[in-house]
């Protein structure tokens, strides 16, 4: 299930004015990015386990991120904002982006792939969360393989 009507439109609305000339979406979705430690999380349900004498839990996770696919490149715009796309927090060049294999994630729910991006040392975990799955697979036919 891609984004619904009044998200597809507010990230449009979003990406609009970034836009250049001639420069056209080919994909909206939304996306969990990065990844979390094992060690900061088990820290973070400490302090809070610490802070509340034991009477609230924590979790830490990947921080969610609308994707907007162009024909030049890849934005990605805040997902915690009231759940509409809040700032642009990166803006990559398409040519200078891959995608490495995909596989799936928890019970089979989730699309979990890596992007490379040229002069990074480290790749970037986009998690597509199972109504977002069918735009993971899509997102993963538009960009070129990692070598």
């Amino acid at each position: 299930m891609a984004l619904n009507a009044r998200r597809r439109r507010q990230l449009l609305e979003a990406t609009g004015p970034l836009l250049l000339q001639g420069e056209r979406v080919e994909l909206t979705t939304l996306a969990a990015v990065g990844t979390v430690s094992v060690r900061r999380q088990a820290l973070t349900a400490a302090v809070v386990g610490v802070l509340t004498a034991g009477m609230v839990m924590a979790t830490v996770k990947p921080r969610p991120l609308y994707i907007a696919l162009t024909d030049q490149r890849l934005m990605f715009f805040d997902g915690n904002n009231g759940g509409k796309p809040g700032k642009l927090l990166m803006n990559l060049p398409r040519p200078y982006v891959s995608v490495g294999s995909t596989k799936k994630g928890l019970f089979g729910l989730t699309l979990i792939t890596r992007l490379s991006v040229v002069e990074q040392e480290q790749d970037l975990k986009l998690a597509f969360p199972v109504q977002h799955r069918a735009d993971g697979a899509r997102f993963v036919s538009l960009l070129p393989v990692t070598r």
